[in-house]
């Protein structure tokens, strides 16, 4: 434990926590608590979730923040419940709704065949309009500020991908679905997307619960409760280390003349037996294990580095 005079220092700690974010509570402030917990003089989280959404919130210490990146571009998947016939100014519970067709009528018009046949239809490359509410900016502003003062703000449809899309449930106008999807994929705008395409006028996402994101699943976080009590190192085994943000890639040992080389900049050549193309990402490690960082081969076959952890660091990330 540390001591009264030593608990408010902050400590050059690295690594990934994946927590379980509340309902009713921002990224941002989920992102506070675990940082003023851990002591931590550096942090991020990754794939903001919305106040009224739950589930899987990485948050990044130390030199992890260097490749949360690599989340937010990572394949995502949530269970998303929606009411069919009314829509909502922000896509949401939150918003002000108004009914379209009335709940009855959907109830006896409307058949688990015609959900799928729709979901099917929602999945693979599509086309999908950014919400209003939403921090994509215009004119250097997130555009949700102008939608909160009234503004309707052109937006050009964007390329999405959705892997999956799986029926769950279906009680009354409500319907459950898991939605398995790339970056930049909106389920609020999917679900209104899907609601028009039922033939009741559009739909709001009355909950969501985020259960993957890349490599990373709901079952390993931990709820925020966690991180309320007495300050203890100890916690410090519930984080990931920083390579494990890219477990996905192929890794490279270097000897030590390699290793100095890519600490000062320098492309080696490429001694992997695996056949890698140019652009391709690796994961770096000294002789020993202890990981140094990402690198890229290049069309010549070399290895160059492109995002080193600070060597003063690396007992804590590794």
């Amino acid at each position: 434990m540390y001591s009264k005079e030593a608990k408010f220092i902050k400590r050059n700690l690295s690594g990934v926590l994946l927590l379980d974010k509340p309902l009713g509570q921002t990224s941002n402030r989920s992102l506070q608590i675990v940082k003023r917990f851990f002591r931590a003089a550096k942090a991020g989280h990754t794939g903001t979730l919305d106040p009224m959404a739950t589930g899987l919130l990485p948050v990044c210490f130390g030199e992890a923040t260097k490749f949360s990146a690599m989340l937010l571009n990572a394949e995502k998947t949530y269970l998303a419940t929606f009411k069919l016939g009314a829509i909502s100014s922000t896509g949401d519970a939150e918003g002000e709704i108004s009914e379209i067709v009335p709940a009855k009528f959907i109830d006896n018009n409307l058949n688990m065949a015609s959900i799928n046949k729709v979901l099917q239809a929602f999945t693979g490359q599509i086309k999908q309009t950014p919400p209003m509410f939403s921090a994509l900016k215009h004119q250097g502003k997130p555009l949700y500020e102008y939608a909160r003062n009234g503004q309707e703000i052109d937006r050009k449809p964007r390329e999405i991908f959705i892997y999956d899309l799986i029926l769950n449930s279906r009680v009354g106008n409500e319907i459950s679905i898991t939605v398995r999807c790339g970056m930049g994929t909106y389920i609020r705008t999917l679900v209104e997307d899907i609601g028009k395409a039922l033939g009741f006028g559009g739909a709001y996402l009355i909950s969501l619960r985020r259960s993957q994101i890349g490599q990373f699943e709901l079952h390993q976080a931990y709820t925020i409760d966690k991180f309320q009590g007495e300050f203890s190192t100890e916690y410090d085994k519930f984080l990931y280390s920083v390579d494990s943000l890219l477990s996905y890639f192929p890794a490279i040992t270097l000897n030590e003349i390699e290793t100095s080389a890519i600490l000062q900049g320098r492309s080696i050549a490429n001694r992997s037996k695996e056949t890698l193309l140019p652009s391709s990402k690796v994961r770096l490690y000294r002789s020993g294990g202890s990981f140094l960082g990402m690198g890229e081969i290049t069309g010549i076959g070399t290895v160059v580095p492109k995002r080193l952890i600070s060597q003063n660091e690396k007992a804590l990330s590794t």
